[in-house]
């Protein structure tokens, strides 16, 4: 995979504005993860939601032998402005811990609210693995 990156245009902070996939292999297209554990409970705030769903990503990642360097496209949906610009410390610290310093397109929309209303954030993943 390559990232698109024209020379003129200044390099985005944590996203990138494309990748190139030239290569055989398999898709991987995960549904939109949420920030509920495995028993449906949901932190209160929204980095620790933004962290439940990044480590949810990085599991259902694995069981298609798949790992965070292979996401080529995040979609992010959030219920509040303000409570993700507050939780901007928080998310970091949970990005790094789960997807390090990889940084795909992704793109960010704000909603009125998630199917399950103690939800604060619902990310969808699509990743490539290229054939070894």
């Amino acid at each position: 995979m390559r990232i698109l990156q024209p020379a003129e245009w200044s390099k985005p902070r944590g996203f990138s504005h494309g990748v190139e996939v030239d290569a055989s292999g398999k898709w991987i297209v995960l549904a939109g993860q949420t920030g509920g554990d495995e028993k449906g409970d949901y932190a209160p705030d929204m980095a620790a939601q933004v962290g439940t769903a990044l480590k949810r990503i990085v599991k259902l990642l694995g069981e298609a032998g798949a790992g965070p360097e292979h996401i080529v496209r995040l979609t992010w949906y959030l219920t509040s402005r303000s409570e993700y610009e507050a939780a901007g410390p928080g998310i970091g610290a949970a990005w790094k811990e789960t997807l390090g310093r990889n940084f795909p397109p992704s793109t960010l929309l704000y909603i009125d609210g998630l199917v399950d209303v103690r939800a604060k954030v619902e990310i969808e993943v699509t990743a490539f693995v290229p054939k070894a």
